[in-house]
């Protein structure tokens, strides 16, 4: 037990790490948002396709990856049309997030969750190196996740204290559904396919329907697709590597 709480809290600090370079900039050229938030778009992706996916299908099943899917693409629309667009301000200290941080804030806080689910069957496995690999490749991934969130709630002119708050709560989410996981190895096993699928369609319908769309809006398109491609190359290496 003290191992999985020691590998899922390194695992889910790595999403503060990824944030720390967004902590010393204090404003964004119109360019650089789209270069980054395509860059989110393609690490999304990557992501999605190429590692919740394919873990939900061995997890669960074609049919719960099916339903997972649709259910994340459904509850984020749902979301997404009723969260009302909160215009941008910063007065006297005071931040307001808009519709699209919101929007990610949701989707990696649900992301986390069958991570650290994850995180805790594999420490609960009789494999004892399984644990410490599947913690390792999954803090490679949360530091880019990291600098997702943060490259959002920069843009929503959310102080540095909040932000790196926010970003530790959203790490610690992943901790505590790693103890869960870890306690209740034996009896949700189809729960982990459908969370991963459920996390990938969230994460697919955001690409799809802000993300891609908000990077093309402000005439830097090739440059904002060059960092699409490189953030999914990105996290194929992670995968690749630490998988």
């Amino acid at each position: 037990m003290t191992a999985a709480l020691l590998g899922s809290f390194i695992s889910a600090m790595a999403t503060v790490l990824g944030a720390i370079p967004l902590l010393f900039v204090r404003s964004l050229s119109e360019k650089w948002k789209d270069i980054l938030i395509a860059f989110t778009a393609g690490i999304m992706v990557s992501a999605s396709t190429f590692g919740l996916l394919p873990q939900a299908l061995n997890e669960s099943g074609i049919v719960a990856l099916t339903l997972g899917v649709i259910v994340g693409v459904v509850v984020l629309d749902l979301l997404e049309k009723n969260i009302p667009h909160i215009d941008v301000e910063q007065k006297r200290g005071i931040s307001a997030f808009d519709s699209k941080s919101l929007l990610v804030m949701f989707a990696l806080f649900i992301h986390n969750i069958p991570e650290g689910l994850s995180t805790g069957f594999s420490y609960a496995s009789a494999n004892e190196g399984l644990g410490p690999m599947v913690a390792i490749a999954i803090g490679a991934q949360n530091m880019p996740e990291g600098l997702v969130l943060a490259v959002f709630l920069t843009q929503s002119k959310v102080s540095k204290l909040k932000l790196l708050l926010i970003v530790t709560a959203t790490g610690l989410m992943e901790m505590v559904s790693a103890v869960v996981g870890y306690f209740t190895a034996s009896y949700i096993q189809a729960l982990i396919g459908f969370g991963l699928a459920f996390a990938s369609g969230a994460m697919l319908f955001i690409v799809y329907k802000e993300l891609i769309p908000e990077s093309h809006s402000h005439g830097y398109e090739r440059p904002a697709t060059y960092s699409f491609i490189i953030g999914l190359l990105l996290m194929i290496y992670i995968s690749y590597f630490f998988g």
